[in-house]
């Protein structure tokens, strides 16, 4: 093949296009993966990674402020923001620096520029062509605005992760895990904060149980909220900003965070052009990643569903195998693993509760909380929260909900319960260490297998 010429050209090298490079080389093909910024993404660079080192400085933080509960007496001296954010500079680029030394070795062609679909098998970037036997579109997301200008004391997640400062008060737009995320870091650092949301409840897409345990720890914790009312306009000036409600309400802070959610990032790429099928921006393949154009797929946060880094991951795998002939199974949204690093933390898979009524009938449903009072880690971590168990009456468990501090740890155990079909009598006759929060798997499983322990 000429150097310009691949079998699968991907066109993003964020989560979901690096894993299918990566994966598609492991079966033998010639890939090319063509990246206008920096491999790994919004996830890497924007997202997910940046995100959670903050959260980390912001639970040392609370440690050290709650630490004479546990009889350790020490003093938060101060946040030094510029350091966190330094701290955080250092955890990307070792990440970056790894990600690109695997391309390297696993012989993964990387295109530097911008790239532009032109045809069923053709990729433009800054004016040279390549060609793909097989076109994987995964140009990833941008945060939503809704129309705010961004710009000063008005900032979306991008910009508020390299803010050398910390806000003596801050207004979070938007209610979800982003937003949420925020509050949360921000709150820990002694920020007065307040989350707007236009939506009745915080993390709307979450178990009713999971939302109202939230909405009750985030109110201790002193994060107040405005809730089911949308915001009309932001303004700022050289002393603040200001946020007007739809019904008149005006909040004033520092800054202003815009976490309303992201889009994606399809404008001006040349898909419509090639009659890639898109909605809203987003673009629609059948379940198993194919445009219906030609041998071009696409995957991770440009199509509809969850913008989780996990999902992009399983989606390139896929693409790549599907590629390959090996028929990979499909993976449904419901059953990708979800998780919220607020404090307390959120962790979730599979059906709610309503949905699951919804699905199976509201006399076919069975649930099973378990209270983390009742767990002695979480005691000994001095966090409450439950685990909740969905089940099929008479069938499988078809959701996991937890919520608690560390909780997340708990998403493999609940993953692989939802997504191997598990009985709860199955997965109460596992045993679970003692003493560790993953007991309070063990103890809803018996719970809702008609057995309690110590619930």
């Amino acid at each position: 093949m000429a150097d310009n010429e691949f079998d699968i050209l991907v066109l993003g090298g964020g989560s979901a296009g690096y894993a299918a490079a990566l994966r598609a080389v492991q079966l033998g093909f010639t890939v090319g993966l063509v990246e206008k910024n920096k491999l790994g993404g919004t996830c890497l660079h924007w997202g997910c990674i940046p995100t959670k080192a903050y959260l980390h400085s912001a639970e040392l933080a609370e440690d050290a402020r709650e630490s004479s509960k546990y009889g350790v007496h020490t003093t938060l001296e101060s946040i030094d923001m510029a350091a966190v954010r330094d701290y955080k500079d250092k955890i990307v680029a070792g990440k970056f620096k790894g990600l690109s030394g695997l391309m390297k070795m696993r012989k993964v062609t990387v295109i530097e520029g911008v790239g532009k679909l032109t045809g069923q098998n053709t990729v433009d970037v800054d004016g040279t062509t390549y060609t793909g036997k097989h076109i994987v579109l995964a140009s990833g997301s941008v945060s939503k605005t809704l129309g705010v200008e961004i710009g000063g004391r008005v900032m979306t997640s991008t910009e508020a992760l390299e803010i050398d400062f910390v806000p003596k008060s801050a207004i979070v737009l938007g209610g979800g895990v982003i937003g949420c995320e925020f509050a949360s870091m921000w709150k820990s650092f002694g920020v007065d904060v307040t989350i707007i949301e236009g939506l009745p409840n915080l993390v709307a897409n979450e178990d009713p149980s999971i939302i109202k345990v939230l909405e009750r720890e985030f109110k201790k914790r002193g994060i107040k909220s405005n809730l089911g009312t949308f915001f009309e306009k932001v303004e700022q000036d050289d002393n603040g900003a200001k946020v007007t409600l739809a019904d008149g309400k005006v909040f004033e802070a520092d800054i202003v965070l815009v976490a309303v959610g992201r889009g994606p990032n399809t404008a001006d790429m040349g898909y419509e052009e090639q009659g890639i099928p898109m909605d809203r921006g987003f673009v629609t393949p059948n379940e198993r990643l194919h445009t219906g154009v030609g041998n071009i797929y696409a995957i991770g946060d440009i199509v509809p569903g969850v913008q989780l880094a996990h999902r992009g991951y399983q989606q390139g795998r896929f693409v790549a195998e599907e590629i390959a002939g090996l028929n990979p199974a499909v993976v449904e949204d419901v059953n990708v693993p979800k998780v919220t690093f607020t404090e307390p933390e959120i962790a979730s898979v599979g059906y709610n509760e309503p949905q699951a009524k919804e699905k199976f009938g509201a006399d076919n449903v069975e649930v099973a909380e378990y209270n983390l009072a009742g767990n002695g880690k979480s005691s000994i971590l001095g966090t409450g929260g439950i685990i909740k168990l969905v089940r099929q009456k008479d069938g499988p468990i078809v959701g996991f909900h937890g919520i608690g501090k560390r909780i997340s740890e708990q998403i493999g155990e609940g993953q692989l319960i939802v997504n191997w079909e598990a009985y709860p009598e199955d997965v109460a006759a596992f045993i679970h260490a003692h003493p560790t929060q993953n007991e309070a798997l063990g103890e809803a499983a018996m719970a809702l297998a008609g057995m309690p322990l110590h619930g």
